[in-house]
C-alpha cells in the first residue's frame, strides 16, 4: 500500500446534534406548540445538506410531522361536526371517534420520534423512513 491511500472506516460518523435538536423541538411541542414548527424547519433546511444517516432521519421528521398533522385534523374535523350533532344524541359516537383519533396521532408522534431517537442515538440510519408507521 503506497502512503497516500488510507483505510476508510466501516462507519462513518455524522454529527448527531441537529437531528436530536429536530426530534427534541417536536416532543417539546407537546408543552408550547411553537417548537413543532421550529423543528420541522430545522430539518427541512438541512435535509438537502446532511449525510445519508441524517438526511434519513430528516426525511423520517419531516413525513411524521405531515403525517400526524393531516391525521389530527381528520380527527378534528370528526370531533367538530360531532359537536353540533351531539346535541340531537347522534353526534356522541363522532365525537368519541374524533378525539380517539387525536389521541391516538398524539401516541403515534411520540412513539415516531422514539423510535428515531433510538435509531439516531444507536448511529444508524432510519431504515425505512417514508413509511406510514413505525
Amino acid at each position: 500500500m503506497s502512503d497516500s491511500a488510507q483505510a476508510l472506516p466501516d462507519r462513518v460518523e455524522e454529527d448527531k446534534v441537529l437531528p436530536i435538536v429536530v426530534y427534541a423541538l417536536y416532543l417539546l411541542g407537546f408543552t408550547n406548540g411553537l417548537t413543532f414548527l421550529v423543528g420541522l424547519i430545522v430539518a427541512y433546511l438541512n435535509r438537502e445538506t446532511a449525510g445519508p444517516i441524517n438526511a434519513s432521519h430528516y426525511t423520517f421528521a419531516i413525513r411524521t410531522f405531515w403525517l400526524s398533522i393531516w391525521w389530527f385534523l381528520i380527527g378534528l374535523a370528526v370531533f367538530l361536526v360531532g359537536l353540533p350533532l351531539s346535541v340531537l344524541l347522534i353526534g356522541i359516537p363522532m365525537l368519541i371517534a374524533g378525539g380517539v383519533i387525536m389521541g391516538a396521532i398524539g401516541i403515534f408522534f411520540v412513539v415516531r420520534c422514539i423510535m428515531g431517537l433510538v435509531y439516531l442515538l444507536k448511529g444508524e440510519a432510519y431504515p425505512r423512513p417514508r413509511t406510514w408507521l413505525i
